[in-house]
């Protein structure tokens, strides 16, 4: 899967999940992004995928890290974490749920994944990693990282 944060002005885009039925992220906010179609790379999957959920066309997405989440409810997923701050368009009502620029300083008090608390410094301080954050029943137990020069 892909994961992107969209930046402007001190600001990110995130999304509240509320929006689909049997969302493993429901009442979480997150990035923007979702799963591959066969053939696609990273870089375009993530732009797709930021298209289709925010109408906003992105151009030149930074990758920043590789996040792995091992049995995560039932499936093993890896997640190519990217941002971007070249963007066109205009926001859409979201299928996946309500957009919002939130200010960079706030986002650590929004109801995030515990694993989103960890790496979200990683991000900003632009350190390229590979993380894997195991979870046990929506709670995080254990994660590990390398981190890239």
């Amino acid at each position: 899967a892909t994961l992107c944060y969209v930046k402007r002005d001190g600001q990110t885009l995130m999304v509240y999940r509320n929006r689909k039925i049997n969302d493993i992220h429901e009442g979480k906010w997150n990035g923007l992004g979702g799963k591959f179609e066969a053939g696609e790379t990273p870089e375009e999957c993530v732009i797709r995928e930021v298209l289709e959920e925010s109408g906003l066309s992105i151009h030149n997405p930074t990758y920043r890290g590789l996040l792995m989440f091992p049995n995560f409810k039932g499936n093993d997923w890896y997640v190519f974490v990217f941002t971007v701050s070249e963007f066109t368009g205009e926001l859409i009502d979201s299928p996946e749920g309500k957009l919002e620029w939130i200010p960079d300083e706030q986002l650590l008090d929004l109801n995030l994944w515990e694993s989103d608390h960890v790496f979200f410094p990683w991000i900003e301080d632009g350190t390229f990693f590979s993380a894997k954050f195991e979870y046990e029943e929506n709670q995080l137990r254990n994660y590990d990282v390398v981190f890239h020069s």
